[in-house]
């Protein structure tokens, strides 16, 4: 058991003892694959182990804009930052105690809660696996499990190329965009004109959380992000406050660079679920 079992509930502890591992062979495995991903994650070598889950309850501040300036938000930035990476890290701690060489199919969500406009809840879940034949060689930086956002399908043809996912990287930028003067909105009325200020505002904080995303993967040492997902959300702040948030899986060879025309063709896979 890792040191890091006292950010963990008790019942959160009780539930992973009762997993299937090398010294409880008699236990069971959960996961939320569907039965394509589960078996074909068992033919890339890999067996399910348990349902890893980090969540954290943040407490978002407050920072004001200036009315008619485009600028970033930082102190909201950081705080979506430091919540997700809290939930992250507590995913990563399950999947660590439950013996698991990684994380696959990580979804990372955002949710409002009722009690309070600037209580936010962040939650990171996964399907922990661990290689068959019990090699080293799949763990993530620093020897800790990887992550991966990657549906088992994809995890499947990545390590058929060659490929093994390193850890999920990500950028976030919580952006003020400003407001049009009411004179320069009602001198263009009318117009097919393109609103620059908006335009370069979005341009700019999306540019910011790619870059961020970006110096993750390169600190991890990946060679490249795959799956990358740039979205946008306004959570709990006025209209004209919008987080961009970059995420990916950042990507590594399994020993040398495989040769482009010895990469087998990806191949369909239909899914026999509704």
């Amino acid at each position: 058991m890792s040191n890091t079992d006292q950010d963990l509930p008790q019942h959160a502890l009780e539930r992973l003892k009762g997993l299937r591992s090398q010294g409880h062979p008699g236990g069971i495995f959960t996961s939320d694959f569907s039965v394509n991903e589960f078996l074909l994650v068992r033919k890339a070598g890999f067996e399910p182990v348990g349902l890893c889950i980090g969540s954290c309850i943040y407490h978002v501040g407050i920072q004001y804009g200036s009315w008619s300036k485009n600028q970033e938000l930082d102190v909201l930035s950081q705080a979506m930052y430091h919540a997700r990476e809290l939930a992250m890290t507590r995913m990563r701690e399950e999947a660590a105690d439950m013996g698991a060489d990684g994380v696959v199919g990580v979804q990372l969500t955002v949710k409002r809660l009722a009690w309070d406009a600037n209580v936010l809840e962040f939650v990171a879940i996964g399907t922990g696996v661990v290689h068959a034949e019990g090699s080293p060689a799949f763990k993530g930086p620093k020897g800790q499990p990887f992550t991966s956002d990657l549906s088992g399908q994809d995890f499947w043809t990545l390590l058929q190329a060659g490929y093994r996912p390193l850890e999920m990287v990500m950028g976030s930028c919580v952006y003020h965009v400003a407001h049009r003067g009411f004179m320069k909105t009602l001198g263009q009325a009318g117009q097919n004109v393109e609103l620059t200020n908006f335009s370069q505002a979005m341009y700019d904080a999306r540019e910011i959380a790619m870059e961020r995303m970006q110096n993750e993967a390169t600190e991890a040492r990946a060679e490249g992000v795959v799956g990358v997902d740039l979205h946008e959300g306004n959570h709990v702040w006025e209209p004209h406050v919008i987080e961009f948030f970059a995420v990916g899986t950042a990507v590594v060879p399994i020993s040398s660079e495989p040769s482009a025309s010895k990469i087998p063709d990806p191949q369909l896979v239909l899914s026999v679920n509704s």
